[in-house]
């Protein structure tokens, strides 16, 4: 899986921007209950009545309260891939709600509950394992039929907390779920080319320069040489701003993300564009197309994809940050 994936990626929900893996390193709490605590007791980021802590408990899944259920994605029906393993190798499974259906997995709570998860995210290593079945799963889903992933380490105490979020947001689901049918989501970074030689001095300050002294024509060199590299820079920019734009306009929507850091994008020069496009199979060619008239002395332009739509399926679930147990 290269660095580009969805899954390994600060751009998609499942590892998005303001994944705790890639801020604070802690899980949120999320729209009902903390899960119930695993062995040795945990305390909740918010405190609960004692009633609640007890229905918590109540709702854990069939494993028992040490098991969590962690959450995929939801799709429209349809029947999933047979023999679908995900997280720690666990057995998919499904919940159904008024024509919704979520796909869900046991996961245990001494490593997806509070306390474990916040230690748990600040081993990247772990976090790609994780990352790498979770999109396994969505990619098996988004094979079969449109499909609306949920960010990585969506962890609920129980099967009827999974119900209510079906029944709650039902309309939310349907819209995404209609407006992503029969469509795929493409990345296109552009990077800002290593080898583009800065502008050259122009004639006056190079005359200019035949007059300096040895320290002064240091100094005009060097400041030359950052306004190049800044010309080169804003000359660039100026160009993936157009990309994006012409993409835009061929795609069904679009979204631009922040650059990655070269330790994400695996390639050292700076990243000018960062964008997702969901794109209608009719115009995937036209859409490609478009990427050759950018390749040129100032962009080095980069295609990834097709994947599953996960920069345009995105629902607030009410945690704030992505991930944690709900």
């Amino acid at each position: 899986m290269s660095e580009n994936h969805p899954a390994l990626s600060e751009n998609h929900p499942a590892l998005s921007e303001n994944h705790p893996a890639l801020s604070e390193n802690r899980p949120a709490v999320g729209e009902n209950r903390p899960a119930a605590p695993a062995a040795p007791p945990q305390q909740a980021q918010e405190p609960h009545a004692p009633d609640a802590q007890r229905e918590a408990r109540e709702t854990a899944t069939p494993g028992g309260s040490g098991q969590g259920v962690y959450l995929y994605a939801v799709t429209s029906g349809g029947e999933p891939p047979r023999d679908l393993h995900g997280v720690m190798d666990g057995v998919v499974r499904t919940v159904s709600c008024g024509g919704l259906v979520a796909h869900i997995g046991d996961v245990p709570l001494d490593r997806f509950g509070e306390e474990p998860l916040r230690r748990s995210l600040e081993d990247l290593d772990w976090v790609e394992g994780v990352a790498r079945a979770h999109h396994r799963v969505v990619e098996a889903l988004a094979a079969a039929g449109p499909t609306a992933p949920v960010r990585l380490v969506t962890v609920y105490t129980g099967e009827e907390q999974v119900r209510d979020l079906l029944d709650r947001r039902h309309d939310d689901f349907a819209e995404i779920l209609s407006h992503v049918a029969g469509r795929r989501e493409w990345g296109v970074k552009a990077y800002l080319r290593r080898d583009t030689p800065p502008p050259s001095p122009s004639p006056a300050a190079a005359t200019a320069a035949g007059g300096d002294s040895p320290g002064m024509a240091y100094l005009r060199r060097k400041k030359e040489s950052l306004r190049g590299r800044e010309d080169l820079w804003r000359a660039a920019a100026e160009r993936a701003e157009h990309l994006h734009a012409e993409l835009g306009q061929i795609a069904v929507a679009s979204r631009r993300h922040r650059p990655q850091d070269p330790q994400l994008s695996g390639r050292s020069e700076s990243m000018v564009l960062n964008g997702a496009y969901l794109v209608d199979p009719a115009r995937e060619e036209e859409f490609a197309a478009v990427l050759g008239g950018y390749r040129d002395r100032f962009l080095d332009v980069e295609l990834t994809g097709p994947w599953a739509p996960y920069s345009f399926t995105s629902i607030d679930l009410g945690a704030g940050r992505a991930g944690g147990v709900r």
